[in-house]
């Protein structure tokens, strides 16, 4: 049968559904976008899910592998001027939006390099290396994310005197750092939501060296749960958790260097996760039976309060 090529419309629809259906918390402030930026963060985050989906999967190591080198060799064969997706609705999108933006394609293959980490088995010895991972499975898909959203240098503008993005601004050459800061403070907190799930995979993330400072040898009792002995485990996640909030609070740079709508689809997204840490925060052992969420009402109400500000 002869490869059917899809119109550009087609494809930003089906990523759409695709981001719909599987984005569990990111969904609800992509969807505060207007049209095009919707459109493109859909697209930007079915690729994502697909190189997420294949480390995640159930096919063996080499198979998975495999997988990952074909998605390096679709990404390379799309740097080609007039690149032919055939009947793929993702990298159809993806073409079309990397033709109109300056979309970093090789932040896509970071979160590659990222993923084989995990088909690899990669445990990590001290945080630096962690960071390392961090950058290409969030960071690198926050950078792709502020490549839809557009960032430009604060003007004063507000009436309150606070600076906000405006076009004669010019694009802000700090916006990348911040949103692969924002990133990694993301990928912090779902390392410590799901370390109980993690461990039962057998992955590891947190590091080596800290586990040994604070007596933490990683176990499960009889009914699954996570143990902690003397309350080490306890102390690691606390100490983790303020860390993340750090990175976290530096990457909130990014938000006025938005425009408005951007500004609070990042704030909505970002916010789900602040959410958890809280509660994390507040409560380690939240995690130690379960994988934490919010319900969706919780994620409903902190979608519509960053829409709240963004329209103030």
């Amino acid at each position: 049968m002869a490869s059917v090529t899809l119109r550009a419309d087609e494809a930003f629809e089906l990523c759409e559904t695709i981001t719909r259906t599987r984005a569990r918390n990111f969904y609800y402030g992509i969807r505060l976008l207007r049209g095009d930026k919707r459109a493109g963060l859909c697209a930007v985050y079915a690729l994502a899910r697909r190189i997420d989906d294949i480390g995640d999967g159930d096919l063996s190591r080499q198979d998975k592998l495999d997988a990952l080198a074909e998605v390096r060799r679709s990404l390379a064969d799309l740097a080609h001027p007039g690149a032919h997706c055939g009947d793929d609705p993702v990298f159809t999108a993806i073409a079309e939006l990397a033709g109109r933006l300056p979309l970093p394609l090789g932040a896509f293959e970071e979160l590659v390099e990222g993923v084989e980490m995990d088909v690899r088995g990669r445990r990590y010895a001290e945080f630096d290396e962690l960071v390392e991972y961090c950058r290409c499975v969030a960071g690198a898909v926050g950078r792709l994310c502020l490549a839809v959203f557009g960032a430009r240098t604060p003007i004063a503008g507000s009436a309150g005197g606070s600076p906000i993005a405006g076009s004669a601004g010019g694009p802000d050459p700090r916006a990348p750092e911040y949103a692969d800061t924002l990133g990694i403070a993301l990928q912090q907190i779902n390392i410590l939501r799901d370390i109980r799930e993690d461990f039962g995979n057998g992955r590891v993330y947190l590091p080596q060296q800290e586990l040994d400072h604070f007596g933490v040898h990683l176990a499960l009792d009889e009914h699954g749960n996570l143990v902690d002995a003397g309350g080490a485990l306890t102390a690691l996640i606390q100490y983790s958790a303020q860390r993340a909030r750090q990175w976290y609070e530096r990457g909130l740079a990014l938000l006025p260097l938005l425009d408005r709508r951007s500004a609070a689809c990042c704030t909505a997204m970002c916010g789900i996760y602040r959410r958890l840490l809280d509660r994390i925060t507040e409560r380690p052992s939240l995690v130690f039976d379960r994988r934490l969420s919010l319900s969706g009402w919780q994620k409903a109400e902190v979608a519509m309060r960053a829409l709240t500000r963004a329209s103030a």
